[in-house]
C-alpha cells in the first residue's frame, strides 16, 4: 500500500472545535493520489487524516492541553524519497497548513512532537517497502480476495493481520485473530 507520515504532537492549549476523528481534503485529492501510487512523488499539497484522542478522553493529556496524530498519505519506499531531508519539511509544511486554516495558534502551542516516515514503518514493523496499511487497497485484494485465514497448500498454516481476511485497521486485525483462533480451537 502507501506509505505514511504520521505526525505526533501535544500542545499547552485546547483545540474544542476539532472533533475526535477529522479529514481534511487538499484540492487536488484525486491527483494527489496518482501522485502516490503512480507516480511515486512526494507532492507540495496533502491531504490529512487528524486523531484528536482528548476530544473523548481528556486523560490522554495534561490539563487544559490536547494530544494529536496527524497522517499524511504518502508514496512508499519504492520512491526515491530521502526522508531525513523531506521529513523536516513535511513535518513543518503540516503544520503551517493546519495553523493557517483550521487550527489556529498550532504552530506556537506545540509543546513536543515527533513524526514516523515510511522509512520507520519498514525498521520498526518490518513492513514491506514501509507500507503503512499492508497490501494495495485494490478490489483484487479486498474483503474476500484478501489472503484467507488458513493458508492454502500448506497444512497448519494461519494467518492473521491487515493484508488478511477480513482486513486492515486494528478492527480488522482483530477480527482476524478471532477467526483464526476459531479455526484453531472451534467450539
Amino acid at each position: 500500500s502507501m506509505g505514511l507520515f504520521v505526525l505526533y504532537f501535544g500542545t499547552s492549549k485546547k483545540f474544542n472545535h476539532i472533533e475526535h476523528h477529522t479529514i481534511w481534503f487538499g484540492k487536488r485529492y484525486k491527483d494527489l493520489l496518482s501522485d502516490i501510487f503512480n507516480h511515486k512523488i512526494l507532492a507540495e499539497d496533502f491531504s490529512l487524516y487528524i486523531h484528536r484522542p482528548t476530544a473523548t478522553d481528556p486523560s490522554f493529556a495534561p490539563d487544559n492541553c490536547d494530544s494529536f496524530y496527524v497522517l499524511a498519505p504518502v508514496p512508499n519506499l519504492q520512491a526515491s524519497i530521502n526522508w531525513d531531508k523531506e521529513g523536516p519539511k513535511l513535518r513543518s509544511r503540516i503544520i503551517k497548513a493546519l495553523d493557517e486554516t483550521i487550527m489556529p495558534g498550532l504552530a506556537r502551542s506545540i509543546k513536543v512532537d515527533f513524526y514516523k516516515t515510511p522509512v520507520d514503518f519498514h525498521h520498526d514493523y518490518c513492513s514491506v517497502y514501509g507500507a503503512g496499511f499492508s497490501i494495495a487497497p485494490l478490489l483484487s485484494q479486498s474483503a474476500w480476495f484478501r489472503f484467507h485465514n488458513k493458508a492454502e497448500g500448506i497444512a497448519n498454516l494461519y494467518l492473521v493481520g491487515a493484508g488478511t481476511h477480513p482486513g486492515a485497521g486494528l478492527p480488522g486485525v482483530l477480527c482476524s485473530a478471532k477467526v483464526v483462533d476459531n479455526l484453531i480451537n472451534p467450539a
